[in-house]
């Protein structure tokens, strides 16, 4: 009787642990990836992983399609965290894992750290320690996040920290401006999502959003016209190397993840570098 008691006062602390992730499972046949991967020469299984980190102590938590087929090249999207946020807190926050590994996506959430170049040169190593164990498609990297998770997707890119540069960008929120941008060199050219509220207090447009806008729009060579695109986004025109640049307005407070979630994926799914 004694241990049952025991075992009943510690079942309330098992409950507690974090929920299994929710995965979907990838229509192979439609998605049509390619194989590229021999048996057994990538370490990495199906489902969530959460034991990974970096050198420097950023933990990741890894998710693949339910059905993960080893042999084939899947689409990488890396989504950095905001402020306060670790890796499974910023993937309930973003809501992404079930869609996005029904696209065929391999989803690595990062444990937050805060800003600055050391964090951007560590985080900068993600890709790579996926591409060790997943099969992944090296042309079809690609990061996301919101608000210091934005900030920390555009630098990765535009400082290129990763050695496996993005093929596109989703950036939410980030507390970055026209002015900031401007002292740095353009980064090769990569599809840009930026997402930025009029409602965002923390960081008001058009100081942010609009400005950032215009500086990813001239580093990818884009024309100064932008026609109406999905719901909330316009796009630029004529971008070079066939690279895309919208910019979408919602008007979501700044501590929500923006509801694009559909367009987001789609706009992922198609960018190659």
């Amino acid at each position: 009787m004694r241990c049952a008691r025991i075992w009943l006062a510690l079942l309330p602390l098992a409950a507690c642990g974090p929920p299994p992730a929710d995965l979907g499972s990838a229509d192979y046949a439609a998605l049509d990836l390619p194989i590229r991967c021999g048996p057994g020469e990538k370490p990495g299984g199906a489902g969530e992983d959460n034991t990974l980190s970096t050198a420097g102590g950023i933990r990741l938590g890894v998710r693949t399609p339910r059905n993960y087929d080893a042999a084939r090249a899947h689409p990488l999207l890396v989504v950095f965290a905001p402020a306060g946020h670790g890796r499974l807190r910023s993937e309930q926050f973003a809501g992404l894992t079930r869609d996005a590994t029904a696209h065929g996506f391999i989803v690595a959430y990062a444990d937050h750290r805060t800003l600055s170049r050391a964090t951007f040169d560590e985080l900068g190593k993600i890709p790579a320690l996926i591409v060790g164990r997943w099969c992944v498609d090296e042309q079809r990297i690609h990061f996301a996040g919101h608000s210091d998770g934005g900030t920390a997707a555009a630098a990765v890119a535009f400082l290129r920290t990763s050695a496996l540069p993005p093929a596109a960008l989703v950036i939410s929120a980030a507390g970055i401006r026209q002015q900031d941008l401007a002292q740095y060199a353009c980064p090769p050219p990569v599809s840009v999502m930026l997402i930025h509220s009029r409602e965002d207090r923390l960081f008001p447009p058009p100081a942010f959003g609009i400005g950032p806008a215009r500086w990813w729009a001239a580093c990818n060579h884009c024309g100064p016209q932008r026609q109406r695109s999905i719901e909330g986004c316009e796009e630029y025109s004529g971008c070079a190397d066939g690279r895309r640049m919208l910019y979408c307005e919602t008007s979501d407070p700044h501590t929500r993840w923006p509801g694009l979630g559909s367009a987001m994926l789609d706009f992922l799914a198609a960018a190659r570098r």
